[in-house]
């Protein structure tokens, strides 16, 4: 089985979304974890990217991805996902 090449976090208040894609762009995982989950998660992951939202939050956790060996991208907010044209929910 092919290993996972970038994993993307969502970062939030007391869960983190995390989404694994391999090489060909195949989804590896995807997963809910709690704050205290994530570091002993991305322990046991090979080294990889792992791509987050630029915020006040990111810059702490991507410098704990990178005590793991993990090569750390923050993106733009403006790249991220956004609503639908007309969708109200935030």
């Amino acid at each position: 089985m092919p290993e996972v090449s970038i994993i993307g976090i969502d970062l939030a208040k007391r869960t983190f979304q995390l989404h694994g894609a391999r090489e060909d762009g195949a989804v590896a995982f995807r997963t809910k974890l709690a704050r205290a989950q994530l570091p002993g998660f991305l322990g046991k992951q090979p080294r990889c990217v792992v791509a987050m939202e630029a915020c006040a939050g990111s810059h702490y956790w991507g410098r704990e991805i990178a005590k793991l060996g993990h090569e750390v991208k923050l993106i733009a907010p403006i790249y991220g996902k956004r609503p639908l044209m007309g969708d109200t929910r935030s």
